[in-house]
């Protein structure tokens, strides 16, 4: 009788055993491999506690406090205390620095007089520092320090500075002015430098009077002493002529010691407010 061509060999398709004895085959690979491999218990670990965490899966933190926000305003400036309000509202205060003192009416001529006791001590300071840094000048005639209040006056004398009816300084000069710029450069204040002359009238090409002479020769100084580098926001010029002598125009001597050009640093008397 012959086979019904519409039914299956009988038995398993011939591929099956194949895949049957790859199958048994890998799972003995993957039983070989579990046998040599060793677990590491607190790496183990550590990876569960990070998958722990990237799954959401967190401890419980009991608060103590309440959590509060950060400020931004709150960091840079502190709030001013204000009276309780219907609306909502932010007071900042912000305090400036004078230069002034407040005080009562009673102490406040006290206080200035003590502000004005302190500063003097500290010109009086400057002067001797001054005074010891041109010592061998002071000695020879060619400069003078002296505190007049709250002035400092370097006043450089006619003599080996400049010469008859010039503003020209003496070629010897320059090393006396580099000394002067030196000592008086870190000196607290506004500098004047004023050019003054004696009563001899003068009319020259150069000059026509004394007013002309005196204005130069503080330019001259002036230059000086802003080559080696003091700020020229600081500096007034001004020329007196022979209007403010040191002493009478009597004699020749005297004629000389008002032939000089000043160097006037001056501080800012102490404010006291009521």
């Amino acid at each position: 009788m012959a086979d019904c061509p519409k039914c299956p060999p009988a038995g398993a398709p011939l591929w099956l055993a194949t895949f049957a004895d790859l199958m048994s085959l890998l799972m003995c690979f993957f039983v070989l491999l579990l046998s040599f491999a060793t677990m590491d218990a607190a790496k183990f670990k550590k990876m569960a506690e990070s998958m722990e965490n990237a799954f959401g899966v967190q401890k419980d933190i009991p608060a103590t406090e309440t959590p509060m926000g950060t400020s931004i305003i709150a960091q840079h400036f502190s709030p001013a205390q204000t009276d309780p309000t219907p609306l909502e509202q932010i007071k900042q205060t912000t305090s400036k620095q004078s230069d002034s003192l407040d005080v009562d009416a009673e102490n406040m001529e006290s206080v200035q007089q003590q502000l004005l006791e302190i500063m003097q001590k500290q010109v009086e300071d400057q002067v001797e520092q001054i005074k010891a840094s041109l010592k061998d000048e002071i000695d020879k005639g060619l400069v003078a320090v002296e505190a007049d209040g709250l002035k400092i006056i370097v006043r450089i004398e006619e003599k080996g500075s400049f010469s008859s009816g010039s503003a020209v300084l003496k070629s010897g000069f320059e090393p006396v002015m580099k000394k002067i710029t030196k000592s008086i450069k870190n000196a607290k204040g506004r500098i004047k430098i004023a050019g003054h002359t004696d009563n001899v009238p003068i009319n020259t090409d150069w000059y026509r009077s004394n007013w002309e002479l005196s204005a130069s020769r503080a330019v001259t100084v002036a230059h000086q002493i802003l080559a080696k580098g003091i700020d020229q926001s600081r500096i007034n010029i001004e020329g007196y002529a022979d209007t403010k002598p040191l002493v009478p125009n009597t004699s020749s001597g005297n004629r000389a010691k008002n032939r000089r050009v000043e160097i006037v640093i001056a501080q800012q008397a102490p404010e006291v407010n009521e």
